[in-house]
């Protein structure tokens, strides 16, 4: 059962890879303004399995804040809303179902269906990379586009429900049928998982509070 009136919103992303950090750093943005009461704005940096089990607490609406390829200019801000598909059968809990540093949007959902978890309403906002190679700073398009990725983001929080008409956002809904064998390579090909040999940036919430702190 979803804790009534809980929103999250999580930035995923490596800092080290470029413009892999676009959720980081709305999140970042995001947490220096007023947001709403139930509202908790977290960056999970690559911590992906942290992420589900938070999740598993239960929310009213998830938004998940990442950088991932879909086929448009760099700097394109898209909002998919995800429809979460029933839950696997037994026979698939002996197969791998996730890197713990592995945080493309598919795996995470994968994982979260497989351990029974289900959000009231989850949606991806998604910027398309210019460059995900090793190497600090977002590209020049990825952080023009942090403004309206931090007002969409707010759009959203302000009709959590999605009752209200926005032509300024480009959402699409997508059904998510999980490969658990995929390990989370299907929906956002990023050029595989996110290397857990490289450093984690910790995470922060809405308070300040940072991991390793």
């Amino acid at each position: 059962m979803s804790a009534p009136g809980r929103t999250l919103v999580a930035g995923v992303g490596n800092v080290f890879l470029r413009d892999d950090a676009f959720g980081v750093e709305v999140v970042r943005l995001l947490a220096e303004q007023p947001v709403p009461e139930g509202v908790e704005i977290r960056d999970f940096g690559i911590r992906g399995v942290h992420l589900v089990y938070d999740l598993l607490n239960g929310c009213d609406l998830f938004v998940l804040v990442d950088a991932a390829p879909h086929g448009q200019a760099p700097g394109t801000v898209s909002v998919l809303e995800v429809e979460l598909p029933e839950p696997a059968g037994p026979e698939t809990l002996d197969r791998p179902l996730i890197d713990a540093h592995s945080l493309t949007p598919d795996a995470i959902f994968a994982l979260l269906v497989s351990l029974g978890g289900r959000p009231g309403r989850s949606l991806v906002v998604a910027c398309e990379p210019a460059d995900i190679d090793a190497g600090m700073g977002l590209s020049d398009p990825v952080r023009e586009a942090l403004p309206h990725a931090v007002r969409t983001v707010q759009d959203i929080l302000a009709d959590p429900k999605g009752e209200a008409d926005n032509d300024t956002r480009d959402q699409t809904k997508q059904e998510l049928v999980p490969d658990l064998a995929d390990e989370g390579h299907g929906l956002t090909p990023e050029g595989g998982a996110r290397d857990g040999g490289q450093a984690d940036q910790g995470g922060c919430d809405s308070s300040g509070a940072c991991d390793g702190d």
